[in-house]
């Protein structure tokens, strides 16, 4: 029997365009990532004031390491300063910080950085904001089973595996939104998003704001949800 959807405890956004806002605008992508950013703080409050109990963005994926070395440095710095510099709003917004990837790939100046930001926030017990750095579906489900086979695992199971997951102890997502007008996944939660509705929109990433999250939220909240029933 399908179940009415109501308000999404999880929501997962695949944060895309930030490269097209910039060419569009004839500027370089640096600030296209730049704008991007000021759009995860916004959206990340956002969710936060309507009471979304966990968010999880997608920042840079295992594939993203082929970028330019150029781009790939500066993504870095950005990333890590602007979650530094966002630190002292979460600690006022009780928000709960957790890292999601293979930071061992970050050089270490920006892993000690985002690690202690992750840290600080540990004891604070309001909405769970999941970052996912050098991130991948696959190489998470790879990483969960190496993980229990080293433990000792003949025999494994579903539960094994979730439990076993960067985002272990996180409910799956319920709603996953893309920007961009791209309708595809791109190796995002594929474990986690089984049975997770799914949002695309043209809007590119910068673009995207609190009016743009109601859309996507309102579309979520008139579906039925079967989970295979």
């Amino acid at each position: 029997m399908a179940e009415k959807a109501t308000a999404p405890r999880h929501i997962a956004i695949i944060m895309d365009g930030n490269g097209r806002w910039a060419k569009k605008r004839m500027l370089p992508r640096s600030a296209g990532h730049k704008a991007g950013l000021d759009t995860f703080v916004d959206i990340s409050d956002a969710c936060n004031d309507m009471g979304i109990e966990y968010l999880t963005v997608y920042a840079f994926s295992t594939e993203n390491w082929n970028r330019s070395p150029e781009e790939v440095s500066a993504l870095m710095e950005l990333m890590s300063r602007g979650i530094v510099k966002y630190e002292p709003e979460m600690v006022k917004r009780n928000v709960k910080l957790k890292l999601l990837g293979d930071l061992d790939r970050f050089e270490p100046v920006y892993r000690e950085a985002l690690l202690g930001v992750e840290e600080r926030l540990s004891v604070n017990t309001g909405m769970t904001l999941c970052i996912c750095l050098s991130y991948g579906g696959r190489q998470e489900i790879v990483h969960a089973v190496n993980k229990l086979l080293k433990e000792g695992k003949t025999e494994i199971t579903a539960e094994d595996i979730s439990n076993s997951l960067y985002s272990a102890g996180v409910p799956d997502p319920d709603l996953v939104i893309r920007t961009s007008g791209e309708c595809r996944i791109s190796n995002f939660l594929l474990w986690q998003s089984a049975y997770a509705e799914y949002y695309f929109t043209d809007v590119l990433w910068p673009d995207f704001d609190k009016k743009e999250l109601v859309k996507a939220i309102e579309s979520y909240s008139k579906r039925e949800r079967r989970y295979g029933r």
